[in-house]
Formats: structure tokens, sequence, C-alpha cells
């Protein structure tokens, strides 16, 4: 029996991860900032199943809250042997124009949270050498999206971050997964509905607008399914030599496989540009 430590709890990619742990027989601390959105998900089992849950309040970019919340379901099920960092959301807007508590609000909870809560949990898991860590980026952290430059940003230093890691605990047992879902249907568009622009620059204002009409309308339309996405990592954390990261969806796939296809190219193209610029080697 493991214990799963999961952020953004209140549906989409976290509820999934919840209900498939549960169902293997594992416990799991479901964590949300509005924990009472947890508790009609958590009523719904049994006395048996539910003394396998845990349902905490847990604001990710509050760095105390972190470590107290770590700690509590650490104390209630002897420690945590899943960390599945889930929390975050987009923001749109221009390079340019995004107001800059936006971009600062988007890095605090699409890094620096993920960051905090790597780092809440390693010691634990060191001591007991096992453990996994599943960080949730995104197919824009690896192929970027205009008018989110800023959230694909923050789900690039995930990646950056997570295959540092990866190298660094791997000694102690610990393994690490970067997940990179395309368009899912997980409500992540729903709010954009009820938000105004806030460009700050008028030359992109069309754009951006555009660019936020796209997204409410493909809300409820995506063509990923959760349940099938969290089934489809937990088989690759199952196999003989997990990989390193896992795409999900068949419309990220191709974006990426489109995007690492014209980055090689491209690379190889500037061949000898790029090793012309060493000093030239002596005779």
């Amino acid at each position: 029996m493991k214990t799963w430590f999961i952020t953004g709890g209140t549906g989409g990619f976290g509820r999934a991860y919840a209900d498939v742990a549960l169902e293997q027989g594992d416990n799991v601390v479901l964590t949300a900032r509005r924990p009472g959105q947890l508790k009609e998900w958590a009523d719904l089992h049994g006395a048996a199943t539910r003394e396998r849950i845990l349902t905490l309040e847990l604001d990710t970019t509050d760095h105390q809250q972190v470590r107290d919340t770590v700690q509590t379901a650490e104390a209630h099920f002897g420690g945590i042997d899943v960390l599945v960092n889930n929390a975050g959301r987009g923001w749109y807007g221009s390079v340019e124009g995004s107001p800059e508590a936006d971009v600062r609000r988007s890095f605090e909870l699409n890094f620096f949270s993920v960051v905090d809560l790597v780092r809440a949990v390693l010691p634990g898991m060191r001591e007991r050498r096992s453990g996994w860590i599943v960080n949730m980026s995104s197919v824009a952290g690896i192929a970027s999206v205009p008018g989110f430059g800023f959230y694909s940003a923050a789900k690039f230093a995930v990646e950056g971050m997570t295959d540092a890691l990866r190298t660094e605990v791997e000694p102690f047992g610990i393994q690490v997964l970067a997940v990179e879902p395309g368009a899912f249907r997980t409500q992540a568009y729903a709010g954009f509905a009820e938000e105004p622009v806030t460009e700050t620059v008028e030359a992109y204002r069309a754009f951006v607008e555009t660019v936020r009409v796209a997204m409410v309308s493909q809300d409820g339309h995506q063509p990923g399914d959760p349940r099938r996405g969290v089934q489809a990592v937990v088989d690759a954390m199952r196999q003989d030599s997990p990989p390193r990261r896992i795409v999900l969806g068949n419309g990220g796939y191709d974006r990426v496989h489109d995007q690492l296809r014209g980055a090689l190219a491209e690379l190889r193209a500037q061949e000898t540009a790029s090793r012309a610029a060493d000093f030239p080697k002596a005779d």
C-alpha cells in the first residue's frame, strides 16, 4: 500500500489520480485551496475506503502551509510514497503586454510551488530510499503556445528542473516523471469566460481576445480523458524501465513530435556554424 499526495484535487487530473490510487488499494491525501469542494467526493466512499482518504487545505503558493500539510500527511499515514504536483493554471496574454502581477503569479503557482512541494517531500523519501515524484507539466512545456508565453515558460522551467532532479535523486531510489498533457477535459478553461482581457499593450489586444475566445469555445470539448490519461501515467510508472516523460493525447503527441523533429532539423542545419564556435584545435 502506497500513500499518494496530490495537489489541485478539485477536479480533472487531481481527482482522476485520487480515484485510480484508491481503486488500486492505496492511501490518498487530496489537497485543494478550498477543501470543502473535496468533502462530497470523500463522502461517496464507504467506511473502509474512507479510512484511506485524507483531505487537506493547501494553497501551494504558501511556503509554510506546504511544509505543515506535508508533515500532517506524513504523520497521518506514516510517509508519502508518491507526490503528484498537479495544481496550476494558465494566464493568457502577450509576452510584452501581460501584467507584471500575472507573470509573477504564473511562476509562483506553476513553478515555484512545484519546487516547494518537491523539497518538502524529499527528506522523507530519501530516508526511506524510495518514492515517486510526478510533475504535471504540459505540451506547452515543450512547444510554447502564443498567447500563453509565461505559462509555457513556467512549464519549460518545470521540465528543466525535473530533468536535473531525476538524476540527483536516483541514487536514493526515487523516481521522477514529467507528464505533458495536451488538451484534456479538465475545466481548465472554464474561468476564462468571465475573465476580462487585462492586456496592457493595445496592439496585442485583438490577438489576446482571439486566444481567450478559442480557449472558452474548447471547454468541455477537449478530446483528452483525464481518467485515461492518469491510467497511462500509472502504467508508465509500472514499467521495468519507466520513461523520463510521457506525453498524453493524440494532439499533444503530434505537436511534440513535430516540435522535436523541427528542432532536430534546425540543429543539423546549423551544425557547421555551431562547431565553428570553439577555439581551433591545437595541431
